[in-house]
């Protein structure tokens, strides 16, 4: 399946950059944009996941090697060839491992972004609360704001609230309402959480980093120290949360540029 995405840069390193659950590529529009201007030799490509964004709708039972093969055919598609750096935010981590797995000879480096290969507990997963709320919410309102403050309401921040109506699309009628299948996507989260990922760090010939957040749970220190026992460096930046991204991007961006 062929995804929506967009590319940034025009160099002959091919990079492709997945966003986390509930995203879209243009979450990380300005990590793409920053790092092309520091290494011109890269070409981004940032599609949006399957059941996100504009992309196509999960097939039933979809899982992370549903969402690896459409990235996978989406790079392709789009020119991407030989082996492809693949970069990922949380969820677009796993996909990534998972595609590692799949593809072993195509992936020829994974950088995740606060993320760990372990199943991630319910206990550790802000995405779950946030999808909680979600299911909550109306199929449509009369108005973006107006779900804003719905979201709110059931105690949604108000920086989550406004990423969270950025998937909202027009109804014919002039309201606003949901552009992704929320069933689907609470059902994908069950899978792709629980998924064990270390033969991906762990196998020969792999090549995976990581980098954390400082305030986020998302890769305890004993998973830190099993992926440094395996060959991927790990750094932390303190004053970062799970959005390291957003909350960090110029230290993130320093760490990106150095070699591993």
């Amino acid at each position: 399946m062929v995804l929506e995405s967009f590319q940034v840069g025009e160099g002959e390193v091919p990079t492709v950059l997945l966003h986390g659950f509930l995203g879209s590529g243009r979450n990380l529009r300005s990590l793409a944009m920053a790092w092309s201007e520091a290494e011109p030799q890269r070409r981004f490509l940032l599609p949006d996941l399957t059941g996100h964004g504009t992309s196509p709708a999960l097939p039933p039972g979809a899982d992370l090697d549903t969402l690896a093969r459409d990235v996978h055919e989406t790079a392709r598609a789009q020119g991407f060839t030989g082996p492809v750096d693949w970069v990922g935010h949380s969820l677009g981590g796993r996909v990534s491992l998972a595609a590692s797995l799949l593809f072993p000879a195509e992936v020829a480096r994974v950088t995740l972004l606060d993320i760990t290969p372990s199943p991630v507990p319910v206990s550790l997963m802000e995405s779950g609360m946030v999808l909680n709320l979600l299911m909550q919410a109306p199929d449509t309102a009369p108005s973006r704001k107006e779900m804003r403050a719905d979201l709110m309401g059931r105690g949604l921040s108000a920086g989550l609230a406004d990423w969270l109506v950025m998937n909202l699309e027009p109804t014919p009628e002039g309201g606003v309402r949901w552009r992704f299948g929320r069933q689907a996507l609470a059902e994908l989260h069950g899978r792709v959480n629980q998924r064990d990922l270390w033969a991906a760090v762990e196998r020969p010939g792999a090549k995976v980093r990581c980098i954390r957040g400082g305030r986020a749970r998302y890769v305890p220190d004993e998973d830190l120290a099993r992926l440094e026992r395996a060959g991927c460096p790990v750094a932390t930046l303190p004053e970062a949360g799970h959005f390291v991204h957003v909350e960090a991007l110029p230290a993130l961006l320093q760490w990106l540029l150095q070699a591993h």
